[in-house]
C-alpha cells in the first residue's frame, strides 16, 4: 500500500510530458506549424507571446468547449496539454481576447481553412460537391436592445412634424427669425438656432435697462421664445438621432444597441417558445462529408438573400464545388437564374415543391397547375371551363432591382351564346386575372427533372447527413450557441475559430494518421495522410456519415 501525503517534502523532478498519438492537441500542433509564421503577437504589454502559441491555444480551447477568455487563461494554466501546446506560456485573459479579433488570427484562420480544403480534396477526403445551409447564432447583445425601422420612420415623422409646429410657434412670436417653417434642412435649422439666440441676447439687454417695468412684454417673449429654444434643440437632437439610425439600418430592418451590427432574428432554439426576436447573426457554411470548406457571416434573416454573396465568396477563396447543393430556403427565381448563368450545376428546389404532390395541392381548383393549357392557342382552362386568354406582357421589380417578367391571361366573360358568364369574375365584380411567370416555371420543371433522377435524388439527400450534422455538432456537442465578441467584423474571426476547431475534432473521430514534412526550398508545409487499407474498410463499413 503506497503512503499518500501531500504535505511531505518531494524532490521535484521535471518531466516532458506528450499527448497520445491519436491526440487532437498534436494535430493542432501540426497545423499551426503549417503556417508561415513570422511576427510576434504583442499584446502592448512588456511581455509577447508566439502567435503559434496563441493559434494552438485558443484552437485547442474552442474545440473542448471553452469559448471565453477567463474561461480559456484558467484552461491554459490547469490543462497539462494546453500547457504542452503553448509550452507553460500562460497569456491573460485580456491579451487572449485581443488576440482572437486581431487582424494576424484573421489571416491564419483564412490561408488554414483554404489549404486544409486543398489537401482534403487531393486526399479523396471530399468530393466536388458544396452542400450550403445557414444557422442563427445569438449575437453578444441584450435581447430587449432592440431598434426598429418602421418605428424610426414613424418618430422621424412626427419629429419633423413637431419641428414644423415650433418654427411656426417661433414665427407667430416674433418674424423674421423663420424665413420658411417647412425647410427642415440642417442648415436652415441651424439658421434658425443661430438668429433665435442673437434674438434672445438683445431681449435680455432690453430687460436689464427696464428692470422695473410690469408687466414687461419683453420678459414675456423671452419666455415663450426660450421655451421654444429649448424644445427646438431638443427636436433638432432627435433628428440627428434619427438620421444615424436609419444609417446604420442599411438594408435591415432592425439592429440592436448593444451590437449594432446584430438583427433582430427569429431564433428556432427560443427557451421561451414564443417566437420573440432575438439579436443574431445568419451564419451560412459550405459543407463536404461533414468537413466545412467555408463560412460567411450575414445580417440578414432570410437565407434567400444570402447565397449570391456567400458563392462569389467561396469562389473567391477556390473552395467552391462544381456542383452546389441547398434547401427550398435558397429556392427563388433570382438565385436559380444567377446559377444557371454561371454555374449550371446546382440541385435547388422550390418552396412548394414538396407540397405539390399532396393530395390537397392536386386537388385544389385555385391553382393554375391543375388547369388545362392549349399552348397551340396559349390560353387556360379551368376547372369551371372558364377561358383565360394571353391579355400582355408584364414587369415587375422587387425592393431589391431584380426584374420579373409575366404572362397575364384574362377570363372571358362571355360564353358562345353571349350570356355572361358569372365565374369569370371575383367577388369584387372585376374581371378575373392570372399571371404566369414562364422563366421560374423553367427553373420548377428543371428542379423537378434533376431531384426525379436517381443520381440527383441520392446526391440531395446527402444534404441533411452532411450540413444538419455540422450544426448539431456545432450547438450540441461543441455548445457553441452565442457568440462572445460584438460587431460583425470580430464575430467573423470568432466564427473561423468555430469553423477550424469542428473540423480539427472531425479529423480526429475519422482516426486517421496524419504526419507532417517540411521542405527546404518552400515556405509553405503540407500533411501527408497515411491510411492504412484495413482502418479505411473498417471505417467506410461502419459510419453511415461518411460519403466518399
Amino acid at each position: 500500500m503506497n503512503n499518500y501525503n501531500i504535505d511531505q517534502m518531494t524532490l521535484s523532478i521535471s518531466l516532458d510530458y506528450k499527448p497520445k498519438e491519436n491526440h487532437p492537441a498534436r494535430f493542432i500542433n501540426d497545423l499551426v506549424e503549417s503556417l508561415t509564421i513570422n511576427e510576434v503577437y504583442s499584446s502592448s504589454r512588456p511581455r509577447e507571446y508566439d502567435l503559434r502559441a496563441m493559434l494552438k491555444l485558443i484552437l485547442f480551447a474552442y474545440s473542448r468547449s471553452v469559448v471565453t477568455s477567463r474561461k480559456i487563461e484558467e484552461f491554459a494554466e490547469e490543462n497539462i496539454v494546453a500547457r504542452w501546446l503553448t509550452q507553460y506560456q500562460v497569456p491573460s485573459y485580456r491579451t487572449i481576447c485581443r488576440f482572437r479579433i486581431s487582424k494576424e488570427i484573421e489571416f491564419l484562420l483564412n490561408d488554414s481553412l483554404t489549404n486544409l480544403t486543398n489537401i482534403l480534396k487531393q486526399n479523396g477526403l471530399i468530393d466536388e460537391v458544396s452542400f450550403i445551409d445557414g444557422t442563427k447564432i445569438l449575437a453578444d447583445a441584450n435581447k430587449f436592445s432592440f431598434v426598429w425601422k418602421k418605428n424610426t420612420i414613424r418618430f422621424e415623422e412626427m419629429n419633423k412634424a413637431q419641428i414644423q409646429n415650433l418654427l411656426s410657434e417661433i414665427n407667430e412670436v416674433r418674424k423674421g427669425i423663420v424665413e420658411n417653417p417647412s425647410d427642415l434642412s440642417d442648415d436652415a435649422l441651424e439658421e434658425v438656432q443661430t438668429k433665435l439666440e442673437l434674438y434672445l441676447e438683445d431681449l435680455n439687454e432690453k430687460i436689464e435697462e427696464n428692470p422695473k417695468v410690469s408687466p414687461n412684454p419683453d420678459k414675456q417673449e423671452r419666455r415663450k421664445l426660450e421655451s421654444c429654444s429649448r424644445k427646438l434643440d431638443e427636436r433638432i437632437n432627435k433628428k440627428s438621432e434619427h438620421e444615424k439610425q436609419m444609417d446604420t439600418f442599411e438594408k435591415r430592418n432592425s439592429y440592436s444597441k448593444s451590437d449594432k451590427d446584430a438583427t433582430f432574428m427569429r431564433i428556432k432554439e427560443d427557451p421561451m417558445l414564443n417566437g420573440q426576436l432575438k439579436p443574431a447573426y445568419n451564419v451560412q457554411i459550405a459543407t463536404n462529408n461533414q468537413f466545412i470548406t467555408g463560412v460567411g457571416l450575414f445580417q440578414n434573416p432570410t437565407d434567400t438573400r444570402t447565397l449570391v454573396p456567400f458563392i462569389k465568396q467561396l469562389e473567391e477563396n477556390g473552395t467552391l464545388g462544381d456542383m452546389i447543393v441547398a434547401d427550398a430556403g435558397y429556392g427563388s427565381e433570382s438565385n436559380y437564374q444567377y446559377l444557371e448563368d454561371n454555374y449550371k450545376e446546382y440541385i435547388i428546389p422550390y418552396s412548394t415543391m414538396l407540397k405539390e404532390n399532396t393530395k390537397k395541392w392536386k386537388s385544389d381548383e385555385k391553382k393554375v397547375m391543375n388547369w388545362n393549357y392549349y399552348e397551340s392557342e396559349d390560353f387556360y382552362m379551368n376547372p369551371q371551363n372558364v377561358r383565360f386568354n394571353f391579355n400582355a406582357y408584364r414587369i415587375r421589380t422587387d425592393k431589391y432591382g431584380f426584374k420579373r417578367y409575366f404572362k397575364e391571361y384574362i377570363a372571358e366573360i362571355f360564353d358562345d351564346n353571349h350570356n355572361r358568364i358569372p365565374q369569370a369574375f371575383t367577388l369584387g365584380g372585376n374581371r378575373k386575372r392570372i399571371l404566369i411567370n414562364p422563366s421560374l416555371e423553367y427553373f420548377k420543371a428543371s428542379m423537378r427533372d434533376k431531384l426525379s433522377n436517381s443520381q440527383g435524388a441520392d446526391i440531395y439527400a446527402r444534404r441533411k447527413i452532411d450540413v444538419e450534422s455540422v450544426f448539431g455538432n456545432m450547438k450540441a456537442c461543441l455548445g457553441f450557441n452565442r457568440f462572445h465578441v460584438r460587431g460583425l467584423d470580430k464575430v467573423k474571426k470568432e466564427m473561423m475559430i468555430v469553423v477550424m476547431a469542428l473540423n480539427i475534432r472531425k479529423l480526429v473521430s475519422m482516426s486517421f494518421y496524419f504526419s507532417l514534412w517540411t521542405t527546404k526550398k518552400t515556405s509553405m508545409n503540407f500533411f501527408k495522410i497515411h491510411i492504412e487499407a484495413f482502418l479505411v474498410k473498417r471505417l467506410f463499413c461502419h459510419s453511415p456519415f461518411l460519403h466518399l
